[in-house]
C-alpha cells in the first residue's frame, strides 16, 4: 500500500475508522472506559489510551499528519499517517540522503542500533531468512511503496513519549528505521514530513511494540473532521459504546494490511451482483479503488441512471475518461449528491450491537452508508 507522498501473523488488533463529526465531539473524554479490562504493564497506570493530534489539510486534499516526541530529551517528529505499512521511520543524520528537512530536524543515532540477530528485524523483511554476517551486525530496512516512493535505513531503538488519557506519561523504548536514502517519484513535490507512521498489522508497527509491551490495547483509530484535523488514538478507552458496526478482519490474508469481507457492492441501495469483495483500508492512499468488474458495474448503472436528467458526457478533458456536465456548473458537493445515487458496500459478516472487545481482528466503520460517492 502506498503514503500519500513517500510514494507493509497479526496480532489480534481493532482497527477503527470513524467519521469525526459522526460519533465523536470536537475533544475526547477518558469517560469511555474499556469494557473488558486486561492486565497491563505496570507503567500503563489505569489508562489504556493515547491520544494525538492529527493536522493538515483533512478535507478536501485527504493529507494529515501527526507528531511523536521521539528521544530523551524528547524531540517532535511528524508522520504521514499509514495504516498499509508496518514499517515506522524517520529521516536520519547518518548523512542523509534524499532528505527533506534540515540537519537539525533529522534524527541522530546514538550507539542504539538493533542487531541483525534480534527477532524484531526478521519482521521487517519479506523473506524470514535474515542475511546476517553476524548477529552483532546492525538491521538493515528497506521499503517501498506503491507510488515508487522508498526509504532505505537501518533499525534503531529509542524512548518515544506516550501521554496516556489520564495525564500519565510512559517512555518506552521502541524500535524504528532511521532513514538516510529517501527517493521520491511522480510530479508531486517531496513531502514535508520527517517520515512514514506505519501502523500494520506486523510486529514491527508502533502499535504491536507497544502491545506487546503490555502498555495499551492493541487499537488504533483516528478520527477526522471535514473542517481538518482530528486525532489518532491508540488503545480501547475512547472507542463509543453504540452506534458503529463490527466488521470481521480476513484471517486468511498474508500480508500486513487490514483487509474485510466479503462484501458486496450496491447502488441506490439496491444490488449490483457484485460480491465477495475483499477490501484492503490504507489511510495513506486519498482514493478508492474498484476491481474491472465492479467498477464496470459503477459505471454502467450511473450512465443509465444519468439517462433520465440533462446530462451529457464532458469529453474536453482527456484526464477525465469518464465525466458528466449538466445544465449549469456544479457549486458543491452537496450539488453532485442531488444528482448521483449513492455508492455503498455491504459487509455480509456486520454485526450490529453493542460494543464488546472481541477475540477476533475487527474493523469498525459508523453507521449507514459507508462509502458514499
Amino acid at each position: 500500500m502506498s503514503v500519500k507522498s513517500w510514494g507493509e501473523v497479526a496480532l489480534h488488533t481493532l482497527l477503527i475508522f470513524l467519521l469525526f463529526s459522526a460519533i465523536f465531539p470536537l475533544t475526547f473524554s477518558a469517560a469511555n472506559q474499556p469494557r473488558n479490562p486486561k492486565k497491563r504493564n505496570p507503567q500503563a497506570s489505569d489508562s489504556s489510551s493515547a491520544v494525538f493530534q492529527v493536522e493538515g489539510n483533512v478535507y478536501p486534499l485527504g493529507h494529515y499528519t501527526a507528531s511523536l516526541n521521539i528521544g530523551y530529551p524528547p524531540k517532535l517528529y511528524d508522520f504521514d499517517i499509514d495504516s498499509g505499512s508496518d514499517l515506522t521511520w524517520v529521516q536520519c543524520d547518518a548523512p542523509c540522503k534524499g532528505c527533506t528537512k534540515p540537519p537539525d530536524q533529522l534524527y541522530k543515532p546514538n550507539n542504539n542500533l538493533v542487531q541483525c540477530d534480534e527477532e524484531l528485524c526478521a519482521g521487517i523483511h519479506v523473506s524470514k531468512e535474515r542475511q546476517c554476517a553476524a548477529p552483532s551486525d546492525q538491521c538493515d530496512y528497506e521499503v517501498e511503496y506503491a507510488d515508487q516512493g522508498s526509504s532505505l535505513g537501518v533499525l534503531v531503538r529509542d524512548h518515544i513519549t506516550l501521554r496516556y488519557t489520564n495525564g500519565s506519561v510512559v517512555r518506552p523504548r521502541i524500535a524504528f528505521g532511521c532513514g538516510y536514502d529517501q527517493k521520491y517519484s511522480g510530479p508531486n513535490s517531496a513531502p514535508s514530513t520527517a517520515g512514514v507512521l506505519g501502523l500494520g498489522r506486523g510486529s514491527a508497527s508502533f502499535l504491536s511494540q507497544l502491545h506487546a509491551l503490555g502498555l495499551i490495547r492493541n487499537v488504533v483509530g483516528h478520527c477526522l473532521s471535514v473542517q481538518g484535523g482530528g486525532f489518532l488514538f491508540f488503545g480501547d478507552d475512547l472507542i463509543p459504546s453504540s452506534g458503529v458496526v463490527w466488521i470481521p478482519m480476513l484471517a486468511s490474508s498474508v500480508e500486513k494490511h487490514y483487509s474485510a469481507g466479503p462484501a458486496k457492492l450496491l447502488f441506490d441501495g439496491k444490488d449490483t451482483s457484485v460480491k465477495d469483495l475483499e477490501l484492503i483500508f490504507d489511510s495513506g492512499s486519498s482514493y478508492t479503488y474498484l476491481n474491472s468488474k465492479a467498477y464496470q458495474a459503477v459505471v454502467d448503472r450511473v450512465t443509465n441512471d444519468l439517462k433520465r436528467q440533462k446530462f451529457e458526457r464532458a469529453t474536453d478533458d482527456p484526464s477525465l475518461p469518464i465525466c458528466w456536465k449538466g445544465t449549469k456548473p456544479f457549486k458543491s458537493i452537496s450539488d453532485v449528491k442531488s444528482y448521483f445515487k449513492p455508492l455503498a458496500f455491504s459487509f455480509q459478516k456486520a454485526k450490529n450491537s453493542q460494543l464488546q472487545l472481541l477475540p477476533e481482528s475487527y474493523l469498525i466503520v459508523t453507521v449507514g452508508t459507508f462509502l458514499r460517492l
